[in-house]
């Protein structure tokens, strides 16, 4: 993770305060986009993990492309950070060696910070949830 993204916030409030704007204040169709991210994040952590460990470099691009777009869309900033470190990874550390030991070297580096700020993130995400409009 990057010196910068150590301070990012977990949870971006704009991002999710322009995510309602854009629905309309329909306030059903926001909380289930939320929620939807909420349920697919540990599939979608899975599927980086068994990418990176079995050294499916395509997999594991699209695994951490999917991760960090979904990530940004509901303002989970520090969790789209530790993801884009490891897409930078993907893209440069590995050139010329072998996706069979790079990868998993990857995946023991980046994991495990990604899977706790995971469920940080779903924690925050879940209280927003439930708290009123008005903040309350």
């Amino acid at each position: 993770m990057t010196e910068g993204d150590a301070y990012a916030p977990l949870l971006d409030p704009s991002v999710l305060e322009r995510l309602r704007d854009e629905l309309e204040d329909d306030e059903g169709v926001w909380k289930v986009f939320v929620q939807n991210f909420i349920e697919q994040l540990p599939e979608r952590n899975e599927r980086l993990r068994q990418a990176l460990t079995t050294g499916d470099v395509t997999g594991a691009m699209d695994a951490v492309l999917s991760l960090k777009t979904s990530s940004q869309m509901v303002g989970a900033e520090r969790l789209a950070g530790l993801v884009m470190d490891l897409e930078q990874a993907l893209r440069h550390d590995i050139l010329g060696s072998d996706p069979a030991v790079a990868l998993p070297q990857l995946a023991a580096a980046h994991l495990r910070r990604i899977k706790q700020c995971s469920r940080q993130t779903t924690y925050l995400l879940q209280a927003t949830l439930k708290r009123k409009p008005d903040g309350g």
